[in-house]
């Protein structure tokens, strides 16, 4: 049986409002990644329109059935692309979101459902905010879920993300220099969320974050594949590039084991608690 999945992070940096340029950067980087092996290729947060979309948001919306990511589906023979964009719903109704895409279909849509709207952020101005967390079939006995950027920073979703045990958890994120506060920096406690997930709930993190300019943002970059005990098993270098590595399952079940974080979550006791607060 093959217990190992190659998984791979595409580091870009998507032009703002660019969708045509930045499908063909796509295409480049799924047809390098497929190349090489990988079974999986994960995108920044709002790959395929840029961060600051703003009140432009609109013009760059669009479905799930979109023609534009069905083309890019149709080129994902055997791997899985993970992207990012401006999904539309009904009239108005905008999410920032993930889409799965594999052999010329949408599998999965994944809403972010926690819009920040402190320092330099105003997301929930532009998107409405997403309500379920599910996870996707990769291959057999391979599940990911994803939470996007802020969504990691509500340890209640987070929870309840890795209740549902996914074998990996994908993190695209958005993250820029002093963006949050001169005082807090994304570049070290993005490695500290992850590297504490990945840990806590034994499951690889697969985070892909921006390198390069927008407007007045400076995108660090740092995209990451951790193991299930919060290891570092393959990190991008300062600039546009591809890393890769392999996950192995048998790790996963040993880590769980021997922290069994979700056996031991105590849900009704929770539940309880939660609503003894509220």
């Amino acid at each position: 049986m093959i217990t190992n999945l190659n998984v791979a992070v595409a580091q870009i940096n998507s032009q703002l409002l660019d969708v045509e340029t930045n499908l063909e950067r796509h295409r480049e980087y799924a047809e390098q990644a497929r190349q090489s092996g990988a079974e999986l290729l994960l995108f920044p947060e709002l790959s395929l329109t840029g961060y600051q979309v703003g009140r432009d948001a609109p013009t760059v919306a669009m479905r799930k059935d979109d023609p534009a990511l069905l083309s890019l589906a149709r080129q994902a023979k055997g791997i899985t692309l993970v992207v990012g964009f401006v999904e539309r719903a009904r009239a108005g109704e905008l999410y920032n979101a993930m889409a799965y895409l594999r052999d010329g279909e949408v599998l999965h849509v994944h809403r972010k459902l926690n819009l920040p709207t402190y320092g330099g952020l105003e997301e929930g101005k532009w998107f409405h905010s997403g309500s379920q967390i599910g996870n996707v079939k990769i291959r057999e006995h391979w599940e990911s879920s994803c939470l996007i950027c802020a969504d990691l920073w509500n340890p209640a979703l987070t929870h309840c993300a890795f209740l549902k045990q996914p074998e990996l958890m994908l993190a695209p994120i958005n993250s820029a220099s002093g963006v949050v506060s001169e005082n807090f920096s994304n570049e070290d406690n993005w490695k500290t969320n992850v590297s504490f997930y990945a840990m806590i709930y034994g499951t690889p993190m697969v985070m892909a974050n921006r390198y390069g300019h927008e407007k007045d943002l400076w995108f660090w970059g740092g995209s990451c594949i951790l193991g299930p005990k919060g290891e570092i098993l393959a990190s991008a270098e300062d600039r546009e590039c591809l890393i890769q590595a392999e996950l192995n399952q048998e790790s996963i079940d040993r880590a769980r084991f021997e922290m069994p974080t979700v056996r031991d979550s105590n849900t009704r006791l929770i539940r309880r608690l939660l609503d003894d607060q509220y």
